[in-house]
């Protein structure tokens, strides 16, 4: 999509939109001519047309002024699931995501013009377990701690009422990029000769690189068309075993060794993880995108890597 004519500032606030995707979101929208505000615990001064704004992802604020009349707010606002779940922690990740949910809802209830489109993220991790199985956007919630947080975080968003507001829920899948995720650990490891699979290496991993999560958030914002649940992944899945072989390919390295399974888990406790990350299988399709027309820069795995390496080269 052509970026938007420069004459008109259209404003968009990005909830949770400091993190490695908000900030991808934040450069691809301003690029387009939009006046970007950044709701954020810490905010910080930033020039041009991109802002900081203070919220605490709970209640009303100052924030609310520039979400009247906004074109579109984007909630990506949730603490990290990269840790242990434990109950505590599983209570933090699913508050904090369903808190910032009914922040929004009340400010869009508060001000005199809402948004025109809201956009709410949400993860594949809806799904749970599902082995070789292919998920699509009719597919059933898993049973899983993770899944179940999900179903939390996306009944926060249904229930809510906006009739002036269209909106959209992205079921984000492993985001590729070099600011951040996943993908930097994975390099970095692959660099040093450990780039070998996670145990059996055929659980499957539904990914999906930077630029085109970051279109897709445009083409939801900027196109009516897109309403409801869309699964925010390449069209196609591939394993682990895919996975470090092509990043091997792309980082020109030879064959390594597998991890096994229990060396996974071994590691994962130390760095305060979940193993399922690494060795859990989630095969999804972006089923409604591509019956939308929905075009990829980066279908296939080998090139979407090989495009990220030589990107953190230059």
């Amino acid at each position: 999509m052509p970026p938007r004519a420069l004459n008109t500032s259209p404003r968009i606030l990005l909830a949770g939109g400091s993190g490695f995707i908000g900030s991808a979101l934040a450069a691809e929208f301003s690029t387009r001519g939009y006046q970007v505000v950044i709701l954020t615990r810490s905010p910080r001064q930033r020039g041009g047309s991109i802002k900081e704004v203070a919220w605490d992802g709970q209640r009303l604020g100052e924030w609310i002024q520039f979400l009247d009349g906004a074109d579109a707010v984007i909630n990506l606002a949730g603490q990290s699931a990269q840790c242990l779940y434990t109950p505590e922690n599983l209570r933090l990740i699913s508050a904090s995501r369903v808190d910032s949910v009914r922040a929004i809802a009340a400010g869009c209830e508060y001000v005199k013009q809402p948004p025109r489109v809201w956009v709410q993220a949400s993860a594949i991790g809806y799904y749970g377990e599902t082995g070789g199985d292919i998920c699509d956007e009719n597919s059933p919630g898993g049973g899983d701690a993770l899944a179940e947080v999900c179903k939390q975080w996306e009944g926060a968003f249904n229930a809510v009422s906006t009739p002036k507001t269209r909106r959209v829920l992205l079921r984000i899948g492993f985001a590729l990029g070099n600011g951040g995720g996943g993908l930097p650990v994975l390099a970095r490891l692959t660099k040093l000769f450990l780039g070998g699979r996670a145990g059996h290496g055929r659980q499957y991993v539904s990914w999906i690189h930077i630029a085109d999560l970051a279109a897709m958030f445009i083409a939801a914002v900027e196109e009516d068309k897109y309403s409801g649940v869309y699964n925010a992944v390449a069209p196609a899945a591939d394993t682990n075993a895919e996975l470090m072989r092509e990043l091997r390919h792309a980082w020109r390295r030879p064959w390594s060794p597998p991890v096994p399974a229990f060396v996974v888990r071994l590691g994962a406790r130390i760095m305060g993880m979940e193993a399922s990350m690494i060795l859990g299988s989630c095969r999804v399709a972006p089923r409604r995108f591509l019956a939308d027309g929905f075009r990829f820069q980066f279908p296939d795995l080998g090139p979407a890597l090989r495009d990220l390496c030589q990107n953190k080269e230059k």
